[in-house]
């Protein structure tokens, strides 16, 4: 077993002399969504000076919404993403609830968007687990290339590849029966949503649900089974020990629509909970560096070094005390009996913990298509306005935050948004670094070790097109060129905001 290198985030920045050192780029990385890179800095000797998770895509969407009228943002801000476009429509939604007054939808509205929000759940973690990382899981990180990916899945295990195509289709038509489209429909409105389901659509979900269960069940098994050999073979891969945020009932339930923000220690105590989601910004803080568009939260109280914390399924399933669903409970109190109740650490058990909670929207969806509301008319309601409105949900990489401002006329004014992979970034690079620290220690590089830290990076499912911002001095070379291709002047504005020619 290799032993776990503590890991710091001025690791992650510094290196001695560091034009003296070999540069290493993993770009672009492979099997997530959005645009990223790694960079590592080596010496001589093959050992890591300096890792770093770079996020070169840039996405201006708090900027640019500005001027818009507030009941424009459920449909514009899900252009964010073609992944998880459900996640920014709902989270839009209940933030536009707030700028018109409304505090609890009428129970049909809430039920269809929890309905769409469940399908959207359930598909991208179909989605990711399946196609994204199972040929890592099933196949070895050191495997062959040419059979490290998705016809390589098809090829070697044409079912498990069909269950994981067919369990994202079922929660594309759920999000098409709710929104009218599988990507970029619509559903909230201020105050509600815009249709409800008739008799017939809620027959035609339930047609292949209890299929889904069960598979569900066999996709929880397969992830809980492949986690455990890859512990036999390395107990500490990109392990970290960190805090975790999500979103609980007020009984400790999970939590994925609605609830108050608890975040555990990594010794697993209580640090904070039933923290109402509005007040997020007197808790986190974001983190702005000069190599990523990527900002790094972190509590506020503990400060950027010991206040960073990861969100997503692996903390949800470590934070709730309980799920509401019987094969999902089941599975959760498996996971958590790893470490003797303690928190699960381990990076790799994303993909455990990701697998219990498609199993539980499964089963959610289940419910809800059993329930009258769903069929109801009252969809909307209204109330007096107000200047700023914060909606929280946890979309299926972890919480994500929405909140606006509004002026007089109805226009944005500010618009902030921190979405999951954000919460995550810390966490990542440290992954990286840990990853990075282990694997090079004078072995010469190969390609499968480089996939180590892909491997690592995947885990977290991210979705780098939402996360990314500017620091507000993007890097910016004008050349003035004759036609014959001569450049006449040059001018450079750096990081900084400095310029040089």
């Amino acid at each position: 077993m290799i032993e776990q290198r503590p890991v710091t985030i001025e690791q992650l920045e510094t290196a001695a002399q560091p034009e003296k050192l070999r540069r290493i780029a993993i770009e672009p990385l492979t099997r997530v969504e959005g645009h990223g890179k790694v960079t590592l800095l080596l010496d001589d000797e093959n050992r890591i000076q300096q890792a770093r998770l770079h996020i070169v895509e840039f996405r201006g969407f708090e900027k640019f919404i500005q001027g818009r009228p507030y009941w424009e943002l459920p449909v514009l801000v899900q252009r964010l993403c073609g992944i998880c476009p459900v996640s920014h429509h709902l989270a839009a939604g209940k933030a536009i609830d707030q700028l018109v007054g409304v505090e609890q939808l009428t129970p049909t509205a809430e039920k269809v968007r929890r309905l769409m929000h469940y399908g959207q759940m359930l598909q991208s973690h179909a989605l990711h687990f399946f196609h994204l990382s199972s040929p890592d899981l099933l196949f070895g990180f050191d495997s062959e290339i040419s059979q490290r990916n998705i016809v390589g899945l098809i090829n070697a295990h044409p079912d498990l590849a069909k269950q994981g195509v067919l369990l994202r289709k079922f929660g594309q038509e759920v999000i098409r029966v709710t929104a009218g489209k599988r990507i970029h429909g619509t559903c909230a409105i201020p105050g509600g949503v815009n249709k409800a389901l008739d008799s017939s659509e809620r027959d035609y979900l339930q047609q292949d649900i209890h299929q889904i269960i069960t598979w569900g069940q066999g996709a929880l098994e397969l992830a809980r089974k492949l986690f455990m050999e890859a512990l036999e073979t390395n107990q500490q891969f990109a392990r970290i020990d960190t805090h975790m945020m999500s979103l609980c009932q007020d009984d400790g339930a999970l939590e994925l629509y609605h609830g108050g923000l608890r975040v555990t220690a990594s010794d697993g105590s209580r640090m904070m909970d039933k923290i109402d989601y509005r007040e997020y910004d007197q808790h986190i803080r974001e983190e702005v560096k000069s190599w990523s568009y990527m900002k790094f939260p972190y509590l506020q109280h503990l400060g950027p070094e010991k206040g960073s914390y990861r969100v997503g399924p692996l903390a949800r399933i470590n934070n709730c005390d309980t799920i509401d669903t019987p094969l999902a409970e089941a599975g959760r109190i498996e996971f958590r009996s790893l470490n003797n109740q303690g928190l699960v650490q381990s990076t790799l058990a994303y993909h455990w913990a990701r697998m219990i909670e498609l199993l539980h929207c499964a089963e959610k969806i289940e419910q809800l298509l059993d329930d009258p509301d769903l069929l109801g008319t009252d969809l909307k309601l209204s109330g007096e306005m107000r200047q700023r409105g914060i909606g929280v949900i946890e979309a299926p990489r972890g919480t994500l935050i929405h909140d606006y401002e509004i002026d007089d006329d109805g226009l944005v004014s500010r618009a902030n948004l921190i979405v999951s992979t954000t919460h995550n970034n810390r966490a990542m690079n440290e992954s990286v670094r840990t990853v990075a620290a282990d694997l090079f220690n004078g072995q010469e590089i190969t390609e499968g070790m480089l996939n180590h830290i892909e491997v690592a990076i995947r885990a977290y499912d991210p979705c780098l097109s939402c996360a990314t911002h500017a620091l507000g001095k993007m890097p910016l070379v004008i050349e003035l060129q004759q036609p014959d291709g001569q450049i006449v002047d040059r001018l450079i504005k750096d990081t900084q905001g400095e310029l040089k020619r």
